[in-house]
């Protein structure tokens, strides 16, 4: 694809930018459907998690500050220590800077249908876009991972900057600037790092970092290129080449969102949410990470701090769900394939490494993390504990492959029906619950879990798909009914309870009217006790207790839009979906939480579940055409 001269018009260029996350339809395609505004100011040198797009390769990815600067950047892996890692530690974490070194007002939009990423800077004497993507190659993935930065001057003169900074891999190691016959080469702990320019300006290596600058000017066009390998030999790329491959990005990316089915009525928000998917999918595996990070805190006060950079069974399941429904086949095949190996190779287990491993001990870092909110940790410490609603997920993962007019193999079909029979016994037993508490509960949610594992069971018994007997499952799903019924629906509370003997509420259960365990008047006034608990304006918390705690998650509000469409209450879910949506950041990137006082992000981001949980709600209001 021959590029295009700069121009003020980004549809001059072959390429149309993404209006917005809410926006049904496609738009003009200018700029201009944001009005410039101030970069987000930092804090003690941190930036606000609301102003972080996301960049990815299907590897890694990169977290985008609105004032230019990447703070989260592991290399080439999504789940190795990160060489560029500002965003938990400001002073040495490290970080990649691209910006203009006066005053300026941007707007930023992706390019529709794909992960490519245009910011248009505006100051008193010039206007200048940068393009900025994780380049994928002829044949998908690239071997080394490259960052790549296009500037283009569109009127007068910009003055620009760039710093590439690897810092110290969360207090392991100290990097260094290394001098070869092809110029000067970033190293830290095993990582290789090149930059490479394209255009004329000053390159200026340090003792631990590379800068540079030059001015955009009208017609100018620069590039800015970042590649790295780990424990390699690293590909030192053409400037040139690393120019197409990010129209070929552009082309790789549309090329994928083409087959990608779906036209309802919140198109945009359910489409950036899918790509925002497909960067936490693992190529070629098929594994996928819960988040893109880890230990951003969940509460102003510190302390809830975890890692997500592992693929959860549960996330697996709803994102699967969704592929189904979009019609992506590979995606389908692959993750499918991926999980259900996993399982035959370790057992059943909640999460697992997302290069298969089963997850080391958790360990902190001596960093300070996110605003000084420590800890900073790698590795989560739920692997292990018992998860009684990972049977669901399981069963249902295989249900919606098999639905959609596939089939299981012989041993897979053993392995599903051994995991049928341990539900039938094990949902007796108390569990830590989809929270992964500390105490051990017989948790209503988790019963219901169960009982969705058996329904699936005897469905794919009777389609031949699995051995067992569909008989015995049936039976004992209706005792878990039984048992559900009588032991942990509160009249008086007009819900069902987080657990029996107690009078919490938990916003978990309402995954139930999707699974189909309860779609009438009960889940109906399970809902309007958990908004009137839980809620605040759009938003729930995720059991009794947290509003003191921590933020609102956000895929519990979208499972409430889901529930309520569910129990007949459509116009009312619809109301809540566009009061949802209204709370997304200027690029459609969801965290795991968001504080109702302020706004602010808050927990690991891009969150899988909270993209995962928008496109449930806007399948369940409304399917799409096909």
């Amino acid at each position: 694809m021959a590029t295009p001269a700069p121009t003020d018009d980004p549809a001059a260029t072959g390429i149309t930018l993404d209006g917005g996350p809410r926006t049904r339809t496609e738009g003009s395609g200018h700029a201009d459907a944001e009005e410039p505004r101030e970069p987000t100011p930092r804090t003690d040198g941190y930036a606000d998690l609301r102003s972080y797009a996301v960049l990815g390769d299907g590897r890694t990815l990169a977290l985008v500050a609105d004032d230019g600067r990447i703070d989260w950047l592991p290399v080439p892996q999504l789940d190795t220590e990160p060489a560029f890692a500002a965003l938990l530690d400001a002073e040495h974490g490290g970080h990649v800077e691209l910006a203009p070194t006066v005053p300026y007002r941007l707007r930023r939009q992706y390019v529709v249908g794909t992960n490519v990423l245009v910011t248009t800077y505006e100051t008193e004497r010039g206007r200048a876009r940068v393009t900025q993507s994780m380049n994928t190659g002829v044949s998908g993935r690239l071997p080394w991972c490259e960052l790549a930065s296009r500037v283009e001057g569109l009127s007068g003169s910009v003055p620009m900057a760039w710093r590439v900074a690897p810092g110290t891999m969360l207090g392991t190691a100290s990097p260094w600037v290394h001098r070869t016959h092809l110029g000067p080469v970033l190293r830290v702990d095993g990582v290789t790092l090149t930059v490479q320019t394209l255009g004329e300006m000053t390159t200026t290596p340090e003792e631990q970092a590379c800068t540079g600058s030059f001015t955009a000017t009208e017609g100018s066009r620069h590039l800015v290129v970042l590649a790295g390998a780990l424990h390699e030999p690293l590909w030192m790329p053409d400037p040139e080449d690393v120019d197409r491959g990010i129209d070929r990005t552009i082309e790789n990316w549309t090329a994928w969102s083409e087959e990608f089915h779906y036209d309802g009525p919140w198109g945009k928000a359910v489409q950036r949410s899918a790509l925002t998917l497909k960067l936490l999918m693992r190529e070629p595996t098929g594994a996928i990470a819960a988040a893109g990070t880890t230990s951003l805190p969940e509460s102003r006060s510190g302390g809830k701090n975890w890692d997500y950079r592992y693929a959860w069974v549960r996330d697996a399941a709803y994102t699967l769900d969704a592929w189904i429904g979009f019609g992506l086949r590979e995606e389908v095949h692959r993750a499918i394939s991926w999980t259900l190996t996993m399982l035959r190779e370790h057992g059943v287990q909640i999460f697992f490494g997302l290069d298969g491993a089963l997850p080391p001990e958790p360990r902190e870092s001596d960093v300070p993390g996110w605003r000084g909110l420590g800890p900073v940790v790698t590795g989560n410490r739920a692997h292990g504990q018992l998860q009684l609603g990972v049977y669901g997920d399981i069963l249902a993962v295989t249900r919606g492959y098999v639905d959609a007019g596939n089939l299981v193999d012989a041993e897979t079909g053993r392995l599903l029906a051994a995991v049928a029979d341990d539900a039938a016994d094990a949902w007796h037993r108390p569990d830590a619950g989809m929270w992964e508490l500390p105490e051990e509960r017989h948790y209503t949610s988790s019963k219901m879990g169960c009982w969705q594992a058996l329904q699936c069971a005897a469905h794919l018994a009777d389609l031949g798909q699995i051995p067992g007997e569909p008989d015995r499952w049936r039976a004992e799903a209706e005792r878990i009914r039984r048992w559900v019924e009588e032991n942990c629906w509160s009249e008086e509370r007009g819900a069902y309870l987080m657990h029996p003997g107690g009078d919490s509420l938990d916003a978990s259960v309402l995954l139930h009217a999707r699974s189909g365990f309860d779609t009438g008047e009960r889940m109906s006034r399970t809902i309007d006790a958990l908004r009137a608990e839980l809620g605040s304006g759009a938003l729930l918390y995720r059991y009794t207790g947290m509003p003191e705690e921590e933020g609102a998650f956000l895929a519990c509000a979208f499972w409430g839009v889901a529930a309520l469409t569910l129990v007949g209450r459509c116009e009312e879910a619809e109301e809540w979906m566009e009061e949802l949506l209204g709370l997304a950041n200027d690029v459609g990137v969801w965290p795991e939480m968001i504080d109702p006082e302020t706004g602010d992000f808050l927990g690991n981001l891009p969150q899988a579940l909270s993209h995962l949980a928008l496109i449930q709600a806007a399948l369940t209001l409304c399917p799409g055409d096909d």
